[in-house]
């Protein structure tokens, strides 16, 4: 396993446990495709490793700031 593997992965648990705490309305809907984003990405990542999922890394990431606000 990758480290960006395991990274991605408990960024993805981390998100999808926020959904599943917020109330619903807009949000929610938001943070969960932020969580599949970071599982999609744990799942590139485990079978090749390369710096370009950091992009997609980063605008979920800012998507995910967004919606905390």
């Amino acid at each position: 396993m990758s480290d960006a593997y395991d990274y991605f992965r408990e960024h993805a648990i981390a998100a999808a446990r926020k959904a599943r705490a917020l109330p619903p309305g807009r949000p929610k809907p938001k943070q969960r495709t932020v969580a599949r984003v970071y599982h999609l990405l744990s799942k590139e990542a485990a079978l090749a490793p390369n710096i370009h999922h950091l992009n997609d890394f980063r605008a979920a990431r800012r998507l995910e700031r967004q919606i905390g606000r």
